[in-house]
Formats: structure tokens, C-alpha cells, sequence
């Protein structure tokens, strides 16, 4: 009989998406929409349908295989050529032994829960643990021994928010829970002031809710015209992880005023003196240089949270939060201490363009340790910026103003920048922090100290 090509269908501008989870096995009857695979990009996951339904004679990839559209999937027998069982009254209810092609088999189970755990955060894809490693155990089936049916990154996802899938009913076929669903779950459990189903383990005591109202829905045309704009896919993916970040960090913000009449007058001189051969020396790349000085100086600042134990970091990668017209992205200036002023304006401009065109690859994005968020072209006085998790501080950085400033017998006008820096009060108390950002407005008041 005349079999049919599934392929990979028009999946946008990704390429290469590995295949993190494949939903059917040979044998199994599918439909037309039924999901067969999901897809990892550098930052979505994606389940991919069938063309037409049949029965699956052959599954041409396999776990971590690249794809792109255009790869062929499976090959299908249609469904009509397929042989049909005769009815038969024990087919009509339910039935753990029943022949029917919704129930999983267990292999198909062990092939999920074996990819459940692929997926990390997008933040850090360095870490993402290959398919063909060694895997971590699954998530343990639910009391009744029913085993969650969701793809990796929901499972991420799940975790991230302390939900257990067990307790989630999916709304997508054959019960597959979604992000959706997880969510729907996380409101509702918070309305009913369960605060213990969905916190991280051991932070939140059993019972102890965050009595949340729910949140109100309200008809916005009722009161005049409207018009619905879709998220951007970036602006959904940071909006996850901020949320997650602002929600398990214990965020506290010091604030601080540094003086940098004489930097930016050096600043000015140094863009005239480069204007034809080098490039456009921005107040950022200070920071991103007196940022590195600090944070050799006080290492619990370049450092990681994992489980009980700090991870002090002998490299420093500083991210810088870049505007984009799709959303916000965190672009990462690797060993940033060993480089001087030219090359991290070099490498800052040209990050910068990379992210407004939409060009930055993972590699850019990953494996920072310290982050800064400068606000100063826009204006603004004073911020509280949201850790970006694993990193314990970030850096806020405001328009800077002439300001008049006490020398000891009248005032001066002088340039003032604020600093606003934000930290993890898990790692870093309030003196260390005072401190940090004390030494960093003396750097930035005399930039000659930088080198020293």
C-alpha cells in the first residue's frame, strides 16, 4: 500500500530545532492535527501535527536530531487503507485493557518522561542538557499512577513555579497540559490562598497562602473602543522569567549618586580625538569597565545561588538590557575585566545593532554573570531593575543631571549620574551593598582608580 511522507511544516525563521520529545511510536493510528513531535528552538518549544492521519510505519528522526522544515517526520499508511477492528461491546466503555489507540502505551510514557527534563531556561541555554546525556529522574507519576502528559519546556516551566503536574488537569487532547493550563492553575490556587502548592519547595510553609484576589476580568469595550495587540514572542519569553525573577529573588534596591563631571569630560575628549579612526566611546562602556574593577573587588556580587552553596565565578561576563522594537534583550560582554575602553565600545555598539536587527544568537545571550540596566538616554530619576536570575545584582543606571554640590565654602555645578543597584538579600546584606555601590561612584568620580 502507498505510504505518506509527514514532514516538518513552515515553522517560521527557526532552523536546526532539535527534537526534544517524539509523541507517537510505530504502530500508533494518529489524526490529522495530532501532535508527533515537539521542537526546541533557542527559545520556544513547538509541537508539531500531522499533515493527514494513518497509521505510523516508520519514524525517520530521533531524539536530538536537528530539523528545519522540510524534514521528514514519519511515514504514515492512510487511515482508510488501515485495517478497522470490529466493534465490539467491551470497546464501548472505558478500560485500562481496552484496545483503543487514546490510552499510552507504557513505552511511549517512558519515552516522554525520559525527555522531560531537556529543556533549561532560556536565560542560560550554555546549560541545556543534551538529549543523548544521561538524564535526571522524571517527575514521579501522580498518587494514582497516572504520569503528567506535557511537553519539556511546560515541565520547566511547571518547576519553576513549584506546581506539581500531577495536580494539573490538561485541556489539550488526550489531557496534555500546556502553559496555559499551568497557569490557570497557579491564579486559581492563589485566589484560593494555596501558596504552598504553587512556591518553590521548602520556602513557603505548607498552608501559609498569599490570600491573592483574583484577577479581574473586565469587558474593556464596554467603556470605549479598544484594539488587542499580540505580546511579541520576546516580550512573552522575558515576561515568564521576570515574573519568576521578581517573584523567588528577595529583591532589595540601594541607590546612590556618583559624580562624573570629570568622566564625561573625558568622555567628550576621547570621541574627538577617535571621531575618524575608532569608535563612539558611550557613557556605558565606563560602567560596563568600572562595573568589572567592582566586581574583582567584591566577589559575592559575581556569584550564583545553587541549592546551598554560593558559586563564586573567577570570570566576568557583563550583560547590558538593550531596547529593542520587539522587547527587551540582555546581550553579554564576555570577560569584560580583561578588556579595555575601545574594545567594549567596539563590542557594546556592535551587540547593540546585532539585538535592534534581531540577529543575537543564544551564544550572545548566555553566560552572564552581572547585569546592567541603563535607562539614561530616556530620562528617570531612580529604578528598582529586576535581577536576571541566576545572577544575584544588577545595576540601574538613570539620566544623569547638573546637580550643586557642597566644596566646603559655596556649591559647584556638577554632574551627578544615580545608581540604583539591586541585589539578592539571600547573598549580599545591606553594608555589603552600600559598599559596593560607595566604591562604584569613587570609580566613576575618578576613572583613574580603575586601572589601579
Amino acid at each position: 500500500m502507498a505510504l505518506t511522507e509527514l514532514k516538518v511544516p513552515d515553522i517560521g525563521d527557526t532552523t536546526d530545532a532539535a527534537v526534544i520529545e517524539i509523541l507517537v511510536k510505530v504502530g500508533d493510528t494518529v489524526k490529522a492535527e495530532q501532535s508527533l513531535i515537539t521542537l526546541e528552538s533557542d527559545k520556544a518549544s513547538m509541537e508539531v501535527p500531522a499533515a493527514q492521519g494513518g497509521v505510523v510505519k516508520e519514524i525517520k528522526l530521533k531524539l536530538g536530531d536537528k530539523v528545519s522544515e522540510g524534514a521528514l517526520i514519519a511515514l504514515v499508511e492512510s487511515a482508510e487503507a488501515a485495517p478497522t477492528p470490529s466493534p465490539s461491546p467491551a470497546n464501548d466503555a472505558p478500560s485500562a485493557a481496552s484496545g483503543s489507540a487514546e490510552p499510552e502505551s507504557a513505552a511511549v510514557v517512558q519515552a516522554k518522561t525520559q525527555a522531560a527534563e531537556l529543556v533549561e531556561p532560556v536565560a542560560a541555554p550554555s546549560s541545556r542538557i543534551p538529549p543523548t546525556a544521561a538524564l535526571p529522574p522524571a517527575e514521579p507519576p501522580a498518587k494514582d499512577g497516572h504520569v503528567p502528559h506535557a511537553s519539556p519546556s511546560v515541565r520547566r516551566f511547571a518547576r519553576e513555579l513549584g506546581v506539581a503536574l500531577g495536580s494539573v488537569q490538561g485541556s489539550a487532547p488526550k489531557g496534555r497540559i500546556t502553559h496555559a493550563d499551568v497557569q490557570a492553575f497557579v491564579k486559581a490556587a492563589l485566589a484560593k490562598g494555596s501558596g504552598a502548592a504553587v512556591a518553590s519547595p521548602g520556602t513557603v510553609a505548607e498552608g501559609e497562602g498569599l490570600n491573592l484576589l483574583p484577577w479581574p476580568k473586565v469587558d474593556f469595550a464596554k467603556y470605549g473602543p479598544i484594539e488587542r495587540q499580540p505580546l511579541s514572542r520576546i516580550k512573552k519569553l522575558s515576561g515568564a522569567n521576570l515574573h519568576r525573577n521578581w517573584v523567588r529573588i528577595p529583591h532589595v534596591t540601594n541607590n546612590e549618586e556618583a559624580d562624573i563631571t570629570d568622566l564625561e569630560a573625558l568622555r567628550v575628549k576621547l570621541n574627538e580625538e577617535h571621531a575618524k579612526t575608532g569608535p563612539k566611546f558611550t557613557m556605558l562602556a565606563f560602567l560596563i569597565k568600572a562595573c568589572a574593577v567592582a566586581l574583582k573587588k567584591f566577589p559575592q556580587f559575581n556569584a550564583s545561588l545553587d541549592g546551598d552553596d554560593l558559586v563564586l565565578k573567577q570570570y566576568v561576563h557583563i550583560g547590558f538590557a538593550a531596547d529593542t522594537p520587539n522587547g527587551l534583550v540582555v546581550p553579554v560582554i564576555r570577560d569584560a575585566d580583561t578588556k579595555g575602553l575601545s574594545q567594549l565600545a567596539a563590542e557594546t555598539a556592535a551587540l547593540a545593532a546585532k539585538a535592534r536587527e534581531g540577529k543575537l544568537s543564544p551564544a550572545d545571550m548566555q553566560g552572564g554573570t552581572f547585569s546592567i540596566s541603563s535607562l539614561g538616554g530616556f530620562g528617570g530619576t531612580t529604578f528598582t531593575p529586576i535581577i536576571n536570575a541566576p545572577e544575584v545584582a544588577i545595576l540601574g543606571v538613570c539620566r544623569a543631571a547638573m546637580k550643586p554640590v557642597w566644596n566646603g565654602s559655596g556649591f559647584d555645578p556638577r554632574l551627578i549620574i544615580p545608581l540604583s543597584l539591586s541585589y539578592d538579600h539571600r547573598v549580599i546584606d545591606g553594608a555589603s551593598a552600600a559598599r559596593f555601590n560607595a566604591f562604584l561612584a569613587t570609580l566613576l568620580a575618578d576613572f583613574r582608580r580603575a586601572i589601579l
